[in-house]
């Protein structure tokens, strides 16, 4: 989610911690790392679908994702048809991307992380679950509150002043359970550019994730990107070929 927690999650893509829910103990760092414990888990094999709204058209992707750990994921379109097989690998900071129709790898330079990834609202960089927020951040509790019976904390997080980021804050609010229901993106000038929200909540692979989340332009907020998960499972078996150039190209899983 992200940060889409890094929502991306995946995406919909973050070794379960051993806290008890509400644990008041935890430092606002600590909590952002159980939120996207909880949503990669060691590894996990999740089925999205991608629904981008615009005034005037929609379009909707099927897509499979693998991740391992918070460094590593692979994201495959399986339909519609004519953009199956296109495909995203990360691996730590480094981003790749394969498109069958010139059947070509092309790796993603770091200025255009923060660009849009498939043309939707989330950035090459959300789609990574880049570490970000952790490695490049201070955190702080602002807030804690109750929302439907469950405690909610509210964690600003400012970059090091030398931070290789383009938001000048994040702002995140997390459920009690480690579920990411709000993560903010503000620029240099604290105006807030764009959101993530968590749409719909569920229980899917033994855990309670975000099922539906959607990212948002404040500007325009009824163009948007929604992220359905269909099917998640956590610390499945990964072979060690699946992250790699080669299998980006030629899949054999």
């Amino acid at each position: 989610m992200n940060s889409c927690v890094k929502l991306l999650l995946a995406f919909g893509f973050f070794s379960y911690l051993p806290m008890s829910h509400g644990d008041t103990s935890l430092t606002a760092s600590e909590i952002i790392q159980a939120a996207m414990d909880n949503w990669r888990g060691v590894t996990s094999y999740s089925e999205v679908s991608m629904i981008i709204k615009r005034r005037d058209w929609q379009r909707s992707l099927s897509m499979r994702a693998w991740t391992e750990g918070d460094k590593k994921s692979l994201v495959r379109v399986t339909l519609p048809k004519k953009d199956a097989g296109n495909a995203t690998l990360t691996d730590d900071i480094n981003m790749w991307t394969f498109s069958p129709k010139i059947n070509r790898v092309i790796k993603v330079p770091s200025s255009m992380m923060s660009q849009s990834w498939m043309g939707s609202d989330f950035s090459n960089k959300d789609i990574g679950r880049s570490t970000d927020i952790l490695d490049h951040y201070d955190h702080k509790l602002v807030n804690t509150e109750i929302i439907e019976g469950r405690q909610v904390y509210t964690i600003e997080a400012i970059p090091h002043e030398d931070a290789p980021v383009v938001w000048g804050k994040e702002v995140m609010k997390i459920r009690e359970d480690f579920v990411m229901l709000n993560h903010q993106f503000w620029d240099q000038d604290e105006v807030l550019v764009k959101e993530m929200k968590t749409m719909e909540i569920a229980q899917m692979g033994g855990r309670t994730v975000s099922k539906i989340l959607r990212m948002y332009s404040i500007d325009s907020p009824d163009e948007y990107t929604e992220l359905h998960n269909h099917h998640i499972e956590f610390n499945v078996g990964v072979p060690g070929y699946l992250f790699t150039l080669s299998n980006l190209r030629n899949p054999r899983r």
